[in-house]
């Protein structure tokens, strides 16, 4: 097993017979599985690059989103408030995407995760789409996780 640690954008490796964690350089110990798991939810979901991007500087909500007239630059295909949502709660599952938090406490709206920055790095430019196999095997482990 390995043990990768990264810090301020540096990956280091150290092997670890133990734990089969992955450090990401928030600090926090993920493993290979939920990285593969999240990695896998960005490819699948309609959700461009741009939406990502523009998520690491402006926390929105799924009603900002699902009301935004260029709606393509963010995503593969029209997004309405309800499935917007609903994939925003996914993102948060997996670990991309986080609540925001103000004063009176959590929010409606959404920021990018260290964790979904880390994943974003992985990718030069536009996110990969998944293939038919793998959009399947995404659907089951989102909506009968049990199987």
């Amino acid at each position: 097993m390995t043990l990768f640690t990264a810090t301020l954008g540096i990956k280091r490796e150290e092997n670890d017979l133990r734990s089969g964690k992955v450090v990401t350089s928030s600090t926090t110990l993920v493993s290979e599985r939920a990285l593969k798991r999240a990695r896998q939810a960005m490819r699948c979901l309609p959700f461009r690059r741009a939406f990502y991007d523009d998520l690491e500087h402006e926390a929105r909500s799924s009603t900002q989103l699902s009301s935004q007239q260029d709606w393509m630059a963010i995503s593969r295909k029209p997004l309405s408030c309800s499935s917007t949502e609903d994939d925003l709660i996914w993102l948060i599952q997996v670990g991309v995407l986080r609540r925001e938090v103000d004063g009176q406490g959590l929010t409606e709206r959404v920021r990018l995760t260290p964790m979904g920055r880390d994943l974003l790095d992985h990718w030069d430019g536009e996110i990969p789409r998944a293939d038919a196999l793998q959009v399947m095997h995404h659907w089951l482990r989102r909506h009968r996780p049990r199987l």
